[in-house]
């Protein structure tokens, strides 16, 4: 097993925090942080801000200039080793003459998947793998997931009262939790590829789905009111898209997720909500409910979709926890009691009995403000 000294863990732990800064702002691009270092000192640093922008390792290596030379590279990702929208970061490295490289992981994709650690290897570079690599995988789940996986990571988001309810009986549902628990919210959107709900929500609270965030929170996430909104994407199997919906009037791209029959169907209500501005999709679907592994295929295929956020009801919800593709539940939790006719957090006819339960386990807890933030994963049996 490879080992690294504590000084190489404090500037592999240095780059994680750089890598951090691009988590919102790089899609779909992985966040990558990297830390020149020559004689005990920082030379470089840099990180990814976005896509088409240079890599972390070349802004890095152009605030070192000749000071690269000779110096040891600490990178959270390995350096790509193919043209994209910018030129190969191991080639940059090679040129740079650095002569260490400390890489935090390996780069699933496979355009890379090692040819960088090769190459730079092939031209002397001292080339180490491994150090901090839970946390290196711990920012980039949905580039890492694609990769591996080729699906993107889900999150789905449910707002609950103590004794799980998410709505009255006559839909009321504003405002459940708090103010810091909805700022948190409007955060995960903001990292968030697209975000996807159910056209009985739209139908019952007409939301705008997207992300409202401060100014000033803005800039510290380095982003911009534009470039931090998601696709918004509605399951709507039927075409029963109101055309004056809220979320018209909010600048960005909505796709209807709908079934092939309903587009064969009904062609004139198709060009009715095209000209209105919607984008259609069609997806496999069975009695009315559209695939939940087609609707996600076809976000990361088409639109390059990494990181996808769930809003829903409980009817999608429960859809997606069934599915089995639900990778995060965060689950905002108020103080207060909404009764047993209010509706609940998930429909799952299918659990009968204690063996059908679904399971998860904690992986975080927040207090925000009055409510708690839950954050689960799926537990393994």
């Amino acid at each position: 097993m490879q080992r690294f000294s504590a000084v190489d863990e404090a500037y592999m732990q240095l780059a994680i925090e750089l890598a951090r800064k691009g988590l919102y702002s790089t899609k779909p691009n992985p966040a990558v942080g990297c830390v020149l270092v020559k004689d005990e000192r920082i030379v470089g640093q840099g990180w990814h801000r976005k896509a088409g922008l240079p890599h972390a390792e070349r802004v890095a290596l152009a605030e070192a200039g000749e000071s690269a030379r000779e110096a040891t590279a600490y990178v959270t990702l390995e350096p790509c080793s193919h043209h994209g929208r910018t030129p190969p970061c191991a080639d940059g490295l090679i040129e740079a003459g650095v002569k260490r490289v400390v890489v935090a992981m390996r780069d699933p994709n496979p355009l890379v998947a090692g040819s960088g650690i090769e190459r730079m290897q092939q031209a002397g570079i001292v080339v180490e793998v491994g150090l901090l690599s839970d946390q290196a995988r711990e920012l980039n789940p949905g580039f890492i997931q694609m990769m591996e996986k080729q699906r993107p990571f889900v999150r789905l988001k449910m707002a609950s009262s103590l004794d799980g309810r998410t709505a009255m009986a006559n839909g009321e549902s504003q405002w459940i939790t708090g103010s810091e628990a909805r700022l948190e919210v409007h955060k995960l959107r903001a990292r968030s590829g697209a975000m996807v709900t159910g056209i009985g929500t739209v139908l019952a609270d007409d939301p705008s789905m997207n992300v409202r965030l401060p100014e000033e929170l803005l800039a510290e996430l380095n982003l911009d009111e534009d470039s931090c909104q998601p696709l918004r994407v509605v399951l709507d199997p039927n075409l029963s898209m109101p055309l004056d919906a809220k979320m018209r009037s909010v600048p960005g791209r909505i796709i209807l997720m709908t079934s092939k029959e309903t587009v064969e169907r009904d062609p004139a209500l198709v060009e009715t909500l095209i000209g209105a501005g919607f984008e259609l999709v069609a997806v496999a679907s069975e009695e009315d409910r559209l695939d939940i592994g087609s609707v996600l295929d076809y976000l990361a295929q088409e639109e390059e979709i990494r990181e996808v956020m769930v809003e829903s009801g409980a009817i999608v919800a429960g859809a997606f926890m069934r599915s089995g593709m639900v990778d995060e539940l965060h689950c905002f939790i108020a103080p207060v009691l909404m009764g047993h006719q209010a509706k609940p957090m998930f429909v799952l006819p299918e659990l009968e009995t204690m063996q059908d339960k679904l399971t998860y386990q904690l992986e975080s807890m927040d207090r925000l403000g009055e409510d708690v933030h839950l954050v689960l994963t799926p537990k393994s049996n």
